[in-house]
């Protein structure tokens, strides 16, 4: 298995200039990025426009085998991949719109390691088909997308949240990055513990957006 621990966060930066054309880091992406480059897990509290989804990506770029991506939502899993696609990057999603055989065969390129980024619903992490394959995979990183829903969907809505830990397990336990725009400090905490990430940098953000007014208007004539 590959990790990111033979580059710096300066080669980091110039992979990001060189694929992507930003010129530098938004505020506390490098904060989340030295401690992946480390080997260490993360849980990053970005806020919306903070730029989250580079802090996967642009592993997915460095690092020899692939990222998996824990994403609830499948519209998002799709609009993502296309996106890295039309930038030359190598991705796929696997989800309940593909048919069996389709399945099927994207992981098989996985295992022989024809994707940077692979999208999935946490679903697909539980069950004897994963767990017959988890031990072929190289998977450099795993990321856990809108992570707060670990916490607030997890126990009621979509239990597959609380089986991520073990499906990382299965997977060798490669670092992971946990990822949400929202998380109060018990969210947080509700993260870190069924992810059981006891380890993990926590980076926060704060949410002050100098470019959002907020304004209230008092008037006789509505």
């Amino acid at each position: 298995m590959s990790y990111l621990s033979e580059y710096t966060i300066d080669e980091a930066r110039r992979v990001m200039q060189r694929r992507w054309g930003h010129e530098s880091f938004r505020p506390r992406q490098a904060a989340v990025l030295k401690p992946l480059l480390d080997g260490r897990s993360v849980l990053g509290v970005l806020p919306t426009g903070g730029g989250k989804s580079l802090c996967y990506q642009l592993p997915a770029v460095l690092a020899e085998g692939f990222v998996l991506v824990v994403s609830p939502l499948i519209a998002l899993m799709q609009d993502q991949v296309e996106g890295l696609r039309e930038d030359g990057i190598a991705a796929t999603f696997i989800n309940s719109t593909l048919p069996p055989y389709e399945v099927e065969k994207r992981w098989t390129n996985a295992e022989h390691g024809q994707y940077d980024l692979v999208y999935m619903a946490p679903e697909r992490l539980s069950g004897d088909r994963f767990e017959a394959r988890a031990g072929r995979l190289d998977v450099s990183l795993v990321a856990v997308d809108e992570a707060h829903c670990v916490s607030e969907w997890g126990h009621h809505f979509r239990p597959a949240y609380l089986n991520i830990a073990e499906g990382r397990g299965h997977l060798g336990t490669p670092p992971t990055v946990a990822l949400t725009a929202t998380a109060t400090p018990a969210v947080r905490e509700d993260i870190l513990e069924l992810l059981d990430l006891p380890e993990a940098a926590e980076v926060v953000r704060g949410f002050d957006r100098p470019n959002i007014v907020w304004s209230v208007f008092h008037t006789e004539n509505k």
